[in-house]
């Protein structure tokens, strides 16, 4: 099925519902829920995906798995997704909590395969043979660390959106504690105890995940010096310490063409 919402399908007697979309650049998905599992895949573009406590960058060719009755936003850039939607009882092995994966090659084919089985026309070996498969695949794929956590607490929540939503060198722990209302030390010693990480690595983080769409357009040595980095080595090393990938696997000139 293709460009068709899951509010027409979705009472279907089906266990899997592939739905693939071409969205407009820059769409915004606004916060939303599904009763069923749902497993979005970026054929192309970079997805920005958002729930209470997260958020997850997701490059061409990876998917992340979104849990049923999880509410979440996402942010299309310039993408085009196969989407599948899944009844919880069909993956018991399902995360509780949203995960980025890479998709290899046999995946992708079966997604594509997929998009075009339309369950309001009845179903044959042939497609129940496809979506079984995909599913036995999915519980097979790699995690990528493409996630950065977001502290529910009043006030790190709102300034870790902030951030996210325009990442900048300059802001620091000294600003970010004027906001809150608090001493450097104890919104240090706070946020570590919700996110796990001290606020500057939290930022540290959060500027390498807003590298990823612009290397889609930009080159390496570009993004390094919009981000404040010294040198593109040391930008490459530390993205490749951060998401056990060189950034030059995500740039432009990386990116398979969409068939």
């Amino acid at each position: 099925m293709r460009n068709v919402t899951l509010e027409e399908v979705d009472s279907l007697p089906v266990a899997v519902l592939p739905i693939a979309t071409v969205y407009p650049p820059d769409h915004l998905l606004v916060w939303h829920e599904h009763r069923r599992a749902q497993f979005l895949y970026a054929a192309t573009g970079t997805m920005l995906v958002e729930t209470d406590d997260g958020a997850w960058t997701v490059p061409g060719e990876r998917a992340v798995l979104i849990p049923p009755n999880v509410r979440h936003q996402a942010r299309m850039l310039d993408v085009e997704t196969n989407s599948l939607y899944i009844n919880a009882a069909a993956v018991p092995w399902w995360p509780g909590v949203c995960r980025v994966v890479e998709v290899g090659a046999l995946t992708r084919e079966l997604l594509l395969t997929a998009s075009d089985i339309d369950p309001r026309d009845g179903m044959d070996e042939r497609d129940n043979t496809v979506l079984a498969l995909i599913l036995h695949e999915l519980s097979r794929l790699a995690d990528v660390p493409l996630h950065i956590p977001i502290p529910p607490e009043v006030p790190f929540g709102r300034l870790c959106r902030r951030y996210l939503a325009a990442p900048d060198l300059a802001i620091g722990n000294a600003q970010w504690s004027r906001e809150a209302g608090m001493s450097e030390r104890t919104l240090t010693r706070r946020f570590r105890e919700e996110t796990g990480m001290s606020p500057a690595a939290w930022r540290s983080r959060a500027r390498l995940l807003a590298a990823i769409p612009l290397l889609r357009h930009q080159s390496v040595t570009e993004v390094a010096g919009r981000l404040g980095y010294a040198t593109p080595a040391a930008f490459s090393y530390a993205f490749t310490r951060a998401f056990h990938t060189a950034p030059s696997r995500l740039s432009l000139a990386a990116i398979r063409p969409c068939r």
